[in-house]
């Protein structure tokens, strides 16, 4: 009775092993899908064109601007005056903006200044800020942190990436840990249905006591809750895997129940180079970030030490009755107009006050810049630390997984010659299936510290 006992205890194990041959997943096919299809991945690239609608937005304040006025007076049968300009002015990045007229008029009660001859007057010049705005002016600025803003969306589509990277990864290790739980708890209860039934059996015959027979229903039952929670988690799992994987069309997709993800005891291909990581620290996506937000406070910095300057525009034009005779009208000689307004406040209290707080706000995000850096770097270390500890602890246990089913296969020897019990063969496989289910969880939070360390060092998919 011991030998048939464990021949179908052998039998069942051969049989766990066999089963569940179906598709795999693989990581990487899944990495890939989320890459390619997921809908953050889809947003992260939605912000290159929000970086880019921003920059046209600001180059749209040098576009150049065509303009044209009619001004026109009628009473008792006169014509008091009739004035009509067009123009076209053209803003420059140089700060210089350009600008050309045709201005006509007429009428019984004009203005001297507004006398022109009767086939109308072209005026072409140009209008320059020497002081305040000379080097910088609203225009520029906003251009200028548009550009900074196109650049900080490259860094978010990137942090955004390595989230969703984490996110995913974790996610998988999580439903192949649930997956290979399940296989073990589903051979730990094909082994009790084995061992009921035959000590059932044996029973029958004589061989053991009705109590042998109420241990074995005990463990069976005991097994099988455990393996209904097993299945739970599995399901749960796998649900949540779902959210993840998503088609061409930005439709949803369901795994098929047949698919089974990667083996946890796979062999782990990726090494963890310390020093390399730890200089990847530097270009750490939320430190490029902070470096952008610092860029734009500098230049809004620039903007505001221009306001401690005095206003002063200078504008000339010439002017001439036919387009032809821009070519010979002489400089400042006879045919021309021009004006400088100059104004500047006694105190420069508003503009010296704004100076200061744009170098206080520049000052507190640098600060900012330095902690954070510092966090970065510890986060690194830690989890640089955490991943060689579990890498250590998969070693020592998985050393240990195997002694404990040496011991299992020693104890069924020992009770196919009588020297052991059932109830021993019973506290050694509680044993192993216990340790397989901590070193299951092991091998998963490795793969997943992985990930985690490379988040911390600021990579994802690449």
């Amino acid at each position: 009775m011991r030998k048939l006992i464990l021949s179908l205890l052998f039998a069942s194990q051969m049989i766990s092993a066999q089963a569940f041959q179906t598709d795999t997943l693989t990581v990487d096919t899944f990495l890939e899908w989320l890459q390619r299809n997921h809908p953050v991945a889809s947003q992260a690239d939605i912000t290159l064109e929000m970086g880019a609608m921003e920059l046209r937005t600001a180059r749209g304040a040098f576009d150049p601007l065509l303009f044209g006025t009619l001004d026109n007076k009628e009473f008792k049968e006169s014509t008091y005056y009739d004035k009509r300009e067009a123009g076209l002015s053209i803003p420059t990045w140089a700060g210089v903006e350009l600008n050309g007229t045709f201005e006509q008029n007429s009428g019984e009660f004009l203005g001297n200044e507004n006398r022109v001859p009767a086939g109308g007057l072209f005026a072409a010049g140009a209008s320059v800020n020497l002081g305040q705005g000379l080097i910088l002016d609203e225009r520029r600025a906003a251009l200028r942190q548009a550009q900074i803003y196109q650049q900080s969306t490259e860094v978010e589509r990137i942090q955004l990436l390595n989230q969703l990277y984490l996110s995913g990864f974790e996610s998988y290790w999580n439903w192949s840990l649930a997956y290979k739980n399940l296989q073990v708890l589903e051979e730990g209860v094909k082994l009790a249905e084995v061992r009921f039934n035959a000590i059932k059996r044996s029973f029958e015959q004589g061989d053991f006591a009705a109590i042998d027979t109420v241990e074995a229903y005990s463990q069976l039952l005991n097994r099988q809750y455990r393996l209904q929670t097993a299945q739970n988690d599995y399901f749960a799992a796998t649900q949540f895997l779902n959210t993840f994987l998503w088609n061409e069309d930005q439709t949803p997709m369901v795994l098929n129940p047949e698919i089974i993800p990667e083996d946890l005891d796979e062999e782990w291909n990726d090494l963890i180079n310390a020093e390399e990581l730890r200089s990847l620290v530097a270009n750490h996506p939320e430190l490029r970030l902070t470096d952008f937000e610092l860029a734009g406070l500098e230049v809004d910095r620039k903007l505001k030490a221009q306001s401690i300057l005095p206003v002063v525009k200078v504008k000339y034009n010439f002017l001439v009755e036919q387009l032809n005779q821009f070519e010979s009208a002489p400089f400042f000689e006879n045919n021309y107009k021009w004006g400088v307004s100059v104004y500047t406040p006694l105190l420069w209290r508003k503009a010296r006050g704004s100076v200061g707080l744009a170098k206080a706000k520049i000052d507190f995000k640098q600060n900012s810049r330095e902690l954070k850096e510092i966090q970065l770097r510890t986060k690194l270390e830690s989890e640089i630390n955490n991943f060689r500890i579990l890498d250590q602890q998969v070693t020592t246990f998985g050393q240990n997984v195997s002694n404990l089913e040496r011991l299992l296969s020693a104890e069924l020897r020992r009770f196919e010659i009588g020297e052991s019990s059932l109830f021993l063969i019973n506290a050694r496989e509680i044993t192993v299936f216990d340790s397989r289910l901590t070193f299951n969880q092991l091998l998963a939070k490795q793969k997943i510290a992985l990930a985690k360390v490379r988040f911390a060092a600021g990579l994802g998919f690449e």
